[in-house]
């Protein structure tokens, strides 16, 4: 049945989206899933300095 869902989904996208949409979709999620990330980063990194100081 989740088989049967992932491609009824992939379909729909396919159908729904041109090539171009759907890739700037995807580049548009990844783009803020690295923005997250690096922020979350400095963020450890900084409260590791800050903490170590002491």
């Amino acid at each position: 049945m989740k088989k049967f869902t992932f491609l009824s989904l992939a379909v729909f996208a396919l159908l729904t989206l041109t090539g171009c949409e759907a890739i700037g979709t995807i580049f548009e999620a990844g783009m803020w899933w690295g923005i997250i990330l690096v922020a979350g980063v400095i963020g450890l990194v900084l409260w590791l300095f800050t903490r170590g100081r002491k």
